[in-house]
């Protein structure tokens, strides 16, 4: 897959937008703070494909693009608390509606900010996929914070607080640094083969 023929889309703001599942998909959730839409940007080589901002919060649709015959889903993060109740119930309803709908779901890379234990909302959507059987990555955001050590000391941990089976990846990746991104590159493109 050629990552530079990426194209946006387009935003939804209510889950009953959203199209039918016409290729397979590869979602990204995780909390409004993690470093989404910069890992976003990094993966793709473009410096504003999504849309990164100071407050976190700011992604408040289900953006898509596509790539190739394959679909590239930036879910909402969750958690933020300086917004409204209603626009945290949007966000849940929007999530919680896509993945409730027929979706042809290649993978589901969940991101957590390696810095820190995973949260109970990070468990939650773990404990989530895990239930569902959705094929699922965890991928530990802002690798670059913390020294090679620690990153492996993290991904130990972090395996450990969510359960993860052993053949669940768990990729220490850093939009700033570049860590991790050859390697998520490879388990997408290996995930949407047919």
């Amino acid at each position: 897959m050629n990552i530079n023929n990426v194209a946006f889309e387009r935003s939804f703001g209510i889950s009953s937008q959203l199209p039918p599942s016409t290729m397979p998909e590869v979602a990204f959730a995780g909390r409004s703070n993690v470093g989404k839409s910069s890992l976003l940007n990094k993966l793709f080589n473009r410096k504003s494909l999504a849309k990164v901002s100071q407050t976190p919060g700011k992604t408040s649709t289900i953006n898509f693009f596509t790539c190739e015959g394959v679909r590239f889903v930036d879910l909402p993060g969750y958690g933020y608390a300086k917004v409204s109740k209603a626009e945290k119930g949007r966000w849940s309803e929007l999530i919680e509606g896509y993945f409730n709908q027929e979706r042809d779901m290649a993978l589901v890379i969940s991101l957590i900010d390696i810095r820190h234990p995973a949260s109970d909302l990070d468990v939650s959507m773990v404990s989530f996929l895990q239930e569902t059987g959705l094929p699922f990555a965890v991928a530990l955001t802002k690798a670059d914070k913390i020294s090679n050590q620690q990153r492996q000391r993290q991904k130990a941990a972090v395996k450990r607080q969510l359960g993860l089976d052993a053949d669940v990846p768990i990729i220490a990746c850093s939009s700033a640094k570049g860590v991790g991104i050859d390697e998520l590159r490879k388990l997408i493109a290996k995930a949407v083969e047919r």
